[in-house]
């Protein structure tokens, strides 16, 4: 496909697209002519993926080419390569509490993991805004251990291995990393919003006189 058919079925402009292609995000296409070139649908995925990455996700140029070059590296494990998406993809966090109380606060979180059975990177940003929001509770004179997450835990576990779950066996890293990452930025956005809805609808029922139609 040209340029022009490419910038259709993708959504993006064709400024945006050359631009990707200036930058090194999105690889050359076949060159058929001194000024056309010829695109194929692993273009197109890998459109959408940088596209999720840097629209979606807000990442900086250089961070999204660090998760690409993860992609492409066929000497990472899958395993890397999604790591290297996480880390890439950044988590909104409480306010950075004083040091010493993340300090405390992320070792509670270390045993907590520990204790739950999780292999997490030492580096992992989750940790890390865990433990700040620990700790923002503890600021806010609340007496609790990273236990306190015990129940989001079990419904986080149960999601991730849904959603990872759902990878077309035999898909292409790109395709993995591009299902991932949308899942990721897109379904974390609605999880949250479906978090809210239902505190809504609860707080009708508890305190305002509501009464519940759904199951």
């Amino acid at each position: 496909m040209r340029v022009s058919e490419l910038s259709a079925r993708s959504g993006r402009s064709i400024p945006t697209i050359k631009y990707y292609l200036r930058e090194g995000l999105l690889p050359p296409g076949r060159r058929t002519a001194a000024n056309q070139a010829d695109y194929g649908d692993d273009h197109l995925h890998r459109l959408r993926l940088v596209t999720t990455l840097v629209e979606v996700g807000n990442l900086p140029v250089a961070t999204v080419r660090t998760v690409l070059a993860a992609v492409d590296d066929e000497d990472r494990s899958m395993h890397e390569v999604l790591g290297a998406a996480h880390h890439g993809l950044a988590l909104r966090g409480a306010e950075a509490p004083p040091s010493g109380a993340i300090g405390e606060a992320e070792a509670d979180v270390d045993r907590f993991l520990e204790r739950l059975g999780w292999s997490v990177a030492t580096g992992s940003p989750g940790k890390r805004v865990l433990a700040g929001a620990l700790a923002s509770l503890r600021g806010l004179g609340w007496h609790v251990g990273a236990d306190v997450f015990s129940r989001y835990a079990a419904v986080a576990d149960e999601l991730a291995e849904w959603e990872l779950g759902r990878t077309p066996a035999g898909a292409s890293r790109s395709r993995t990393v591009e299902a991932v990452v949308v899942g990721t930025v897109v379904f974390e956005v609605a999880l949250v919003a479906l978090r809210r809805l239902a505190q809504e609808r609860h707080s009708a029922i508890r305190f305002a006189g509501g009464t519940s139609t759904g199951r």
